[in-house]
């Protein structure tokens, strides 16, 4: 499967006037199998750039959400494929305990925030609520799970037919709640199922050691948790993701190479680049 960066949440605090090297669209990764499968992770604003990319010839795409925060919805209504007649849309997400995925989703869809509704939206639009079973998409296995983030917030696995695995856990505080971490087992923690073995984990590695304790539960990770987590799942690539807007690209490179230095990883480690490419 061929995955692409196009939204980390990247750096928009720069000290000078040129284009941040990591980013500033919010969270959106494209998934593409050999057999032509298309799959969207997050719909935040770097789904533009995805769309722009995608032939006329493509008549279905998945949008798999893992939650509902405006960081990773901001750009839905701005999906081109969603104006097309005859283009099938299948949008995957979580209900909450109050409220449908379709109610969710038209909060934001719908005016006064937005001018086109749910409803109005020439495709096929079929809506799917997770978790769920594993379940077939095209050429991939997706399975999804609850995990530790505020609000209804899933991450997901995705398989192809050789057995390379995808998960991406864009939002994640694993460590929340124990002074443990990560000495529990992967069973017991947060996405663990989910991770265990993957050819490539994309992660939340939102903070530096030292920001993490004043943002305990806010459902986000220090980039050594991380890097702990990945090491507790036994995975072969980690991509760190979801950079806080408010680091400088010098901000990021430090402390990457601070954790990294700490933790040395037996994994390869490639920081989160707004169109970085990935063939697993």
């Amino acid at each position: 499967m061929k995955v692409t960066l196009w939204g980390t949440r990247g750096s928009l605090a720069t000290p000078g006037p040129e284009m941040a090297r990591y980013g500033g669209n919010t969270s959106c990764v494209g998934v593409r199998g050999p057999e032509g499968t298309v799959l969207v992770l997050d719909a935040g604003t770097g789904i533009r750039r995805l769309a722009a990319t995608l032939d006329a010839s493509v008549r279905h795409i998945d949008i798999l959400l893992t939650h509902l925060h405006m960081d990773h919805i901001q750009g839905l209504g701005f999906f081109s494929p969603l104006y097309r007649a005859g283009v099938e849309v299948g949008i995957w997400g979580p209900a909450s305990s109050k409220l449908s995925l379709r109610d969710r989703l038209m909060r934001y869809l719908s005016p006064p925030l937005f001018p086109v509704s749910l409803r109005e939206l020439p495709c096929t639009l079929t809506l799917h609520e997770v978790p769920c079973d594993d379940v077939d998409i095209g050429e991939f296995r997706v399975s999804s799970a609850l995990v530790c983030h505020p609000g209804p917030t899933v991450g997901y696995r995705i398989a192809d037919a050789r057995g390379s695995v995808l998960t991406y856990l864009p939002d994640h505080e694993p460590a929340l709640g124990t002074s443990a971490f990560p000495s529990l087992s992967r069973a017991w923690t947060s996405g663990g199922s989910l991770a265990a073995g993957a050819d490539l984990l994309i992660h939340d590695g939102q903070y530096g050691a030292h920001e993490y304790p004043g943002h305990v539960g806010w459902g986000h990770s220090s980039l050594r948790q991380t890097l702990d987590f990945a090491t507790l799942s036994e995975v072969k690539h980690l991509v760190p993701f979801h950079h806080d807007p408010g680091h400088t690209d010098t901000d990021i490179d430090r402390l990457m190479e601070e954790a990294i230095g700490e933790a040395r990883p037996a994994y390869r480690v490639t920081p989160g680049v707004e169109g970085a490419t990935f063939e697993i």
